[in-house]
């Protein structure tokens, strides 16, 4: 048995030993069985390279090991006396008898274990993306010329639906919730063999070895089964896993890996393209739920908004179309706030500065959904608009009189008394007669004089 006689010490970088061939001793502080301490991986190869040696046909001795990743690197990993692996890097020469023959071998062994964790995490950052922990582009380019004449060789390209519109809306922390948990459902439907990568901010590819065009499709059905299922499973969230996905098979080898992904793409933006209108219009259904979910406005709020800002529209004679936008606007001004704190949202006692500086952030946050979102971009600037003051002291830009948005103006009244005329967290609901008081006061202040007077003048018709 090939055996240490070592003062091996855990916590020492440096540590000289001999070895000795056919001596079997105990794993001790002074003896240590190479087989005791070697892991099982690298024994093999310390005994085969220590053969060799004795027989001459290597000179000096050093542990190589090779490995896929990390070729040539003269370390190997041991078992300490307390259980731990470590890696250590070896360098030894030979002890030779007077016959000239190799008894033993001495050297240095040297703790390189942090190091060894510092470069496999510098390899891992090299083919890895950092938020989803799957391959990069780098490592996907590098791969399909490994992968290229396993035919057929399909291909799958997916591009998240709706990223941009939850970034905008709810901060790019929330965006990367959703790619990591795109990047789940599609680790979840590949195997072993397969190449799964985070190619672009918004895009993954998928190699498929061996793989003929069925069952391509059959993977790309699955992943289609999850992201509905993950929708079922989170129907609190103000967003849903969805992803488009096209895929294009190889078979013959004078075609090339680009022509085939270029395929694949088209496909996938085809197939993007119906989806977009329908996966838009949910995301803001189901952003619209979470708001009254969220906040302390509701489906009654908006319905008596849009009977209020509308009769005020038609009184003053505005065409359909913005009659239509004000219905909207109505139901969607505060969509902003599914991305401002619960806690904020529903206080029930007065807000700090700090926190009334958040709260001022949702007519942005709106301005952002609408503008990402293509059937509610004509209402974006009214979104924004809603808190500005006719005296030039609202938010968020300052804006004073007329140059306040009609629509954003007429809303600005309704809302003020609808919101005053009902029960809050904070404060029980007024008086009609004290709301429209209040509404008066504030002619030419907060709201516009001329839309105030035709308001309580439609109050008073009842």
């Amino acid at each position: 048995m090939l055996s240490i006689i070592s003062s091996i010490a855990d916590g020492k970088n440096k540590m000289h030993y001999i070895v000795v061939d056919g001596m079997d001793t105990s794993f001790s502080d002074t003896n240590v069985e190479i087989g005791s301490i070697t892991h099982p991986d690298d024994l093999q190869e310390d005994l085969d390279n220590f053969a060799k040696f004795k027989a001459g046909e290597i000179d000096g001795y050093s542990m190589v090991k090779i490995d896929s990743k990390t070729l040539f690197k003269e370390e190997y990993s041991i078992t300490t006396a307390s259980g731990e692996v470590k890696w250590v890097f070896e360098q030894g020469q030979g002890i030779y008898a007077e016959n000239g023959e190799v008894e033993a071998l001495e050297g240095l062994i040297i703790d390189i274990t942090d190091r060894k964790k510092r470069e496999d995490e510098i390899l891992f950052l090299n083919y890895h993306d950092v938020l989803t922990g799957l391959y990069n582009r780098r490592f996907f380019e590098e791969e399909t010329n490994r992968v290229e004449c396993q035919l057929p060789l399909s291909i799958i390209v997916g591009d998240i639906n709706g990223l941009k519109l939850i970034n905008d809306a709810l901060g790019h922390a929330e965006g990367d919730k959703l790619i990591v948990a795109i990047g789940k459902i599609l680790n979840s439907c590949c195997r072993k063999e397969d190449v799964l990568a985070r190619t672009g901010g918004d895009e993954f590819t998928i190699l498929l070895p061996k793989t003929g065009n069925e069952e391509a499709y059959k993977i790309v059905k699955r992943i289609g089964i999850l992201c509905e299922e993950y929708k079922r499973k989170t129907l609190d969230e103000a967003y849903h896993a969805s992803i488009s996905l096209g895929y294009e098979t190889k078979t013959k080898t004078d075609e090339t890996i680009s022509s085939i992904i270029k395929i694949a793409e088209d496909h996938m933006y085809r197939r993007k393209l119906l989806q977009n209108k329908s996966l838009h219009s949910s995301i803001i259904s189901s952003m619209k739920t979470t708001m009254f979910e969220k906040s302390q406005e509701t489906e009654e709020h908006a319905l008596r908004l849009i009977e209020l800002s509308k009769a005020i529209g038609q009184k003053m004679n505005i065409k359909d179309e913005q009659l239509s936008e004000l219905e909207l606007l109505s139901t969607l001004h505060d969509i902003g706030k599914i991305g401002i704190n619960d806690n904020i949202l529903n206080k029930p006692s007065k807000l700090t500065k700090e926190e009334w500086v958040e709260m001022k952030k949702h007519s942005i946050i709106g301005f952002r959904i609408a503008r990402a979102s293509p059937e509610l971009i004509p209402i974006a600037e009214y979104i924004l608009s809603h808190h500005e003051r006719w005296d030039g002291n609202g938010y968020p830009q300052g804006l004073i009189g007329k140059d306040i948005p009609l629509l954003s103006r007429i809303l600005s009244v309704a809302d003020a008394y609808d919101a005053m005329t009902e029960d809050r967290l904070y404060r029980r609901a007024m008086s009609k007669e004290a709301a429209i008081t209040e509404i008066e006061k504030n002619a030419g202040t907060q709201f516009d004089p001329d839309i105030v007077s035709i308001f309580l003048e439609l109050l008073r018709q009842g």
